[in-house]
């Protein structure tokens, strides 16, 4: 069985988005550290594949194919992608498989089955569905010492309200907080 970690870079204030053309563009980009990437490349583990939605998947691969070499450039590239599309014959970086029609139902048959973690980074609908499922192992959260008061936000409004179990939080130097939590459960009241 497989274990499945959410990765995401957020604001204080819930915003996941940092990519022009958002208006605040790379505002994670000033909080870069050692110690951060030590952080994240310990958090998701020596072998892993991804989980991506198809934005994610664009925006990465327009990226990390022409990246200098480094852990988590030759880590990423190598990872198997499964990719959440509706135009699967247009996934060229590779290696690739798109999750097919029934999302949910792939899931479940990648995590039931072998190999090695699945790390989905970025995906704010594919986060809400591997949660709503009941999917998720791990969530990771990078927490950035900012707040943007607009943006996209982790999950959907339409979205069921859950706890999570508090794992390990790191502290790095420039102030972010790599915080680890485990689903726990339907919110109680």
């Amino acid at each position: 069985m497989r274990t499945i970690r959410i990765f995401e870079h957020i604001s204080l204030d819930g915003v996941i988005e940092h990519d022009p053309p958002y208006e605040y563009g790379a505002w994670t980009a000033p909080f870069r550290h050692p110690a951060g990437l030590a952080a994240i490349i310990e958090a998701q583990g020596p072998s892993y594949d991804l989980l991506l939605g198809r934005r994610t998947y664009d925006l990465w691969s327009g990226h990390w194919p022409k990246a200098p070499s480094s852990p988590i450039a030759n880590s990423i590239n190598a990872a198997t992608k499964y990719v959440a599309t509706h135009r699967p014959e247009s996934l060229a970086w590779g290696p690739v498989k798109d999750l097919g029609a029934d999302i949910a139902e792939s899931l479940r048959g990648l995590k039931a089955g072998a190999g090695p973690d699945l790390i989905l980074w970025g995906s704010s609908t594919l986060t809400s569905v591997l949660l709503a499922q009941g999917l998720v192992d791990e969530v990771v959260l990078l927490v950035y010492p900012v707040l943007l008061g607009r943006g996209k936000r982790v999950l959907s409004d339409k979205f069921d309200a859950r706890e999570l179990a508090f794992i390990s939080s790191k502290a790095t130097p420039a102030g972010v907080l790599v915080n680890t939590y485990r689903p726990a459960g339907a919110l109680r009241k």
